[in-house]
């Protein structure tokens, strides 16, 4: 089936033209489902990390393995996806994805050891790294130019609300149940999808014979796979000495990074890179992206950083911690197919420039929260940030990928997620170090716990804010690109 949609001009008259083909419509909708559920599953360990520390009695530099080996594992095979996309086709990636995320999430269920329930998060991973790519190519391939946005709308959706609501769902689940039953409640979802997509998804793009080339796939588990390791490390760091320093894994993994960037301009001229670099090319693809990883910064460090002062600053428990950010989640999924509407019209720059400023303003109320602070105030913060990255999201990864060719979309996703993957990580190390030191000060000179820990996630917060604007300034830059043929070289 060819990937290739002929637009129509958007107008009364050619309503029913603009329609998809049936067939498209129900691969997007199950892509959705899929990677909703795949992605919400990324951040619901974090809640249950005390659960499954008491269980098999290890210490929280081991459990956090759950989280650092998920993020590391999406890492490496994320920048294969490129190449995996165009081989395997929707249909056999599809299947391949859902089947390593179903066995991975069965094998979390049944774990009788920690090291199992590791290396079920690794193969859980592996999954949801094929995933995300994949929906995001088959939405450029199969969706055209001028209904975009309102699709996109849909997968920022699961890029933003899924992180966002797993702490919810994972701490209703735990505080109930166990942490068992976080992976017995997605299994049975995630088998139902597998059994759908194998019945009913078919390739919507054309395939392409590549070669996969070894050496680059080796180089980009060392660069991606070291940075994301070493920026794990300066959060785990800053609490307790290394045996081996934070700045190893990351200098080491830049410099496998410069060897993987050369050997992918040596092998794209003959259209064999494992991740086709002519992407940067494309004009918008660098604006756009890099606004999104700032917004991945702030999100993530959020993510990690609220629940910290909401649980050890102003004492409240798991799963209320998880209720306050519910709103926000809420909001984010109920403005996804909006702003994406308006992107069709507007462009990216009339929504990315407000959503960046409202995130700005997000993290300085979150600066001022303290260990006497009403929830009210937690709400509306969390709400205020939610409201910047639903309009933050769609026009990034709509605007970021819109300039690109056909057969450039499968690199540009895994290009795009990559990035997602490294940002997260960066927010994370950011907001846990910087947290972590200004609470050691503070204990130094005789704060409680509380008002430490209150202290670091301010300055925290704080160091995010001035960050923020260096997105502003990018956001400013971003404009709507709906013709392909922009990316030189190829």
């Amino acid at each position: 089936m060819s990937a290739r949609t002929t637009e129509v001009p958007p107008g009364p008259s050619s309503a029913a033209a603009e329609r998809l083909p049936r067939e498209h419509v129900r691969v997007i909708a199950l892509l959705l489902v899929s990677a909703f559920v795949v992605i919400l599953n990324e951040t619901t360990m974090g809640v249950a990390l005390p659960s499954v520390m008491d269980e098999f009695d290890i210490t929280e530099s081991s459990g956090q393995w759950l989280t650092t080996g998920f993020l590391l594992t999406m890492a490496v095979v994320i920048p294969a996806t490129g190449w995996l996309l165009q081989r395997l086709g929707t249909r056999g990636a599809f299947i391949l994805a859902m089947s390593l995320f179903t066995t991975g999430t069965f094998l979390a269920a049944i774990a009788p050891v920690f090291g199992l329930l590791v290396a079920a998060r690794v193969v859980q991973a592996s999954g949801t790294a094929i995933m995300m790519p994949l929906l995001m190519t088959t939405v450029m391939s199969t969706v055209p130019p001028h209904r975009r946005g309102r699709v996109m709308g849909n997968v920022s959706l699961v890029i933003a609300v899924a992180p966002a609501l797993g702490p919810t769902v994972s701490g209703g689940i735990v505080t109930a149940f166990g942490w068992r039953e976080v992976f017995w409640v997605v299994l049975p979802i995630a088998a139902v999808a597998l059994l759908l997509g194998a019945l009913l998804v078919r390739d919507v793009a054309d395939r392409a014979q590549t070669r996969l080339d070894p050496p680059s796939l080796l180089l980009a588990a060392g660069a991606f796979g070291g940075l994301v390791y070493g920026l794990s490390a300066l959060g785990e760091a800053a609490q307790h000495a290394m045996p081996v320093s934070p700045a190893v894994p990351l200098v080491g993994g830049a410099a496998v990074l410069a060897l993987f960037v050369w050997r992918q301009l040596v092998l794209q001229r003959t259209d064999a890179a494992l991740l086709d670099l002519r992407v940067f090319r494309a004009r918008g693809f660098g604006v756009g992206l890099s606004v999104m990883a700032v917004s991945m910064i702030a999100m993530f460090g959020m993510i990690i950083g609220l629940p910290l002062v909401l649980q050890e600053a102003m004492g409240l428990d798991a799963l209320t911690s998880g209720l306050l950010m519910l709103p926000g989640g809420l909001l984010m999924g109920l403005l996804g197919p909006v702003v994406g509407r308006l992107y069709d019209r507007v462009g990216p720059r009339p929504l990315a420039v407000p959503g960046v400023t409202a995130v700005g303003v997000a993290m300085l109320l979150f600066a001022n929260l303290s260990p006497t602070s009403p929830m009210w105030w937690v709400v509306l913060g969390h709400l205020v940030l939610s409201l910047g990255l639903a309009f933050i999201f769609t026009p990034t990864f709509t605007s970021a990928l819109a300039g690109l060719k056909p057969s450039l979309y499968s690199h540009g996703s895994a290009a795009v997620t990559t990035v997602q993957q490294l940002a997260g990580a960066a927010g994370t190390a950011l907001f846990v170090a910087l947290l972590t030191l200004r609470k050691v000060s503070l204990l130094d000179e005789g704060a409680t716990a509380a008002e430490a820990t209150a202290g670091g996630a301010q300055l925290a917060f704080t160091v995010a804010a001035v960050v923020v604007v260096g997105a502003l300034v990018l956001a400013t830059r971003l404009r709507k690109s709906d013709t392909p043929a922009e990316v030189a070289g190829h």
